[in-house]
C-alpha cells in the first residue's frame, strides 16, 4: 500500500507542481449596485457587482480586495454561480457590472442577446479528479509510466459526483468521461464545481471531476490525479464589461485589473493556464 499512496502522490505532484493557491476567502451575494461617479481624486466610488463563474471564486475574491484597497470609497460585490445559471439570470435582468464564464458558450448568450460586448479571454482550466484526504477509495494509477487514463483511476464502485450538463464543468466532464468510455459513471450530479468540491472534501463521495485551480484552492483538503483525457476539455474563461453595467468606470476597473500583468499573475499562482 506503501507503493501505491507515494504513486498517487507522484501524480499530483507532477500536475500541481509549480503553482500554490491563494487563500479561500468569503465573498457578498449580488444585490444591486449603486451610482458610479469618480471622486476629485481619481479614486473610484459606488458599488460594482461582478457576476462569476464558481471556479473563480478565491482568485476573483482576491481581486477585488486588491481593487477595494486602493479605491477605498468603492464596494466590490460577487455572485458567484455556474456560469448557466448567471447567464441566465443576466437575460432576466439581473443587474450587473461584468460576467466572467468559465467556458464561451454561455458568455456568447449574453453577447448574442445584447448585454456583453468584445468579451476577452483572460484564463482557460482543465479537469482533475479529486479525491478525499486518505484516499479511502485506494485510487491509485498503473504503475506504467506517464499519466494514466481516466478508465485506469475510476472503478466500477466508485462513488463520483461531477458538474451538472449544463454548467461549463459538466459539459467538460461529459466530454472526457465519454473519451474514457466512461459515460454511466458518474453517481451525483451538482450545480458548480464547488459543489463537487464540497462533497470530495467532506467525504460524501469517493472522488469528483473539478478544475485544476479548485484542486489548488482545497490545498490539503484533497488528494487529485491528472489523467490523459483532461487535454481534450480545456475550458476557456471570457469576462466582460456588460453594456447596461451601472458602474461602467469601475466594472473597466476590475476587468483591466483581470487581464493586468499583476491579475495574470493571481490566476497562474491559483491553477489557472494562460489563455
Amino acid at each position: 500500500m506503501k507503493g501505491r499512496a507515494a504513486a498517487v502522490a507522484a501524480v499530483a505532484l507532477l500536475a500541481l507542481a509549480g503553482c500554490a493557491g491563494p487563500a479561500a476567502s468569503s465573498s457578498d451575494t449580488a444585490t444591486g449596485s449603486s451610482s458610479a461617479e469618480s471622486s476629485g481624486s481619481g479614486k473610484l466610488t459606488g458599488t460594482v457587482t461582478v457576476f462569476a463563474a464558481a471556479s473563480l471564486t478565491d482568485v476573483f475574491t482576491a481581486l477585488g480586495d486588491q481593487l477595494m484597497a486602493d479605491n477605498p470609497d468603492l464596494e466590490v460585490r460577487f455572485n458567484f454561480a455556474g456560469s448557466s445559471a448567471l447567464a441566465t439570470q443576466l437575460t432576466q435582468g439581473a443587474p450587473a457590472d461584468v460576467f466572467a464564464s468559465a467556458d464561451e458558450a454561455q458568455m456568447a448568450k449574453e453577447k448574442d442577446a445584447g448585454l456583453a460586448v468584445d468579451p476577452t479571454v483572460f484564463a482557460q482550466n482543465s479537469l482533475m479528479l479529486a479525491v478525499p484526504p486518505g484516499n479511502p477509495a485506494r485510487i491509485a494509477p498503473p504503475q506504467a509510466a506517464g499519466i494514466p487514463g481516466l478508465a485506469d483511476l475510476v472503478p466500477a464502485d466508485l462513488t463520483l459526483a461531477v458538474c451538472a450538463p449544463e454548467v461549463p464543468c459538466g459539459a467538460a466532464a461529459a466530454k472526457v468521461l465519454d473519451s474514457a468510455g466512461l459515460n454511466g459513471a458518474p453517481d451525483t450530479y451538482e450545480d458548480d464545481v464547488r459543489a463537487v468540491l464540497t462533497k470530495v472534501e467532506l467525504g460524501e463521495v469517493d472522488a469528483g471531476l473539478v478544475y485544476v485551480s479548485d484542486v489548488h484552492a482545497a490545498g490539503d483538503k484533497v488528494l487529485a490525479f491528472a489523467f490523459r483525457e483532461s487535454s481534450l476539455a480545456v475550458n476557456r474563461y471570457p469576462l466582460s464589461v456588460l453594456t447596461d453595467a451601472p458602474n461602467p468606470a469601475a466594472a473597466r476597473a476590475f476587468v483591466d485589473l483581470v487581464l493586468s500583468d499583476a491579475g495574470q499573475q493571481v490566476l497562474r499562482h491559483a491553477g489557472f493556464q494562460e489563455p
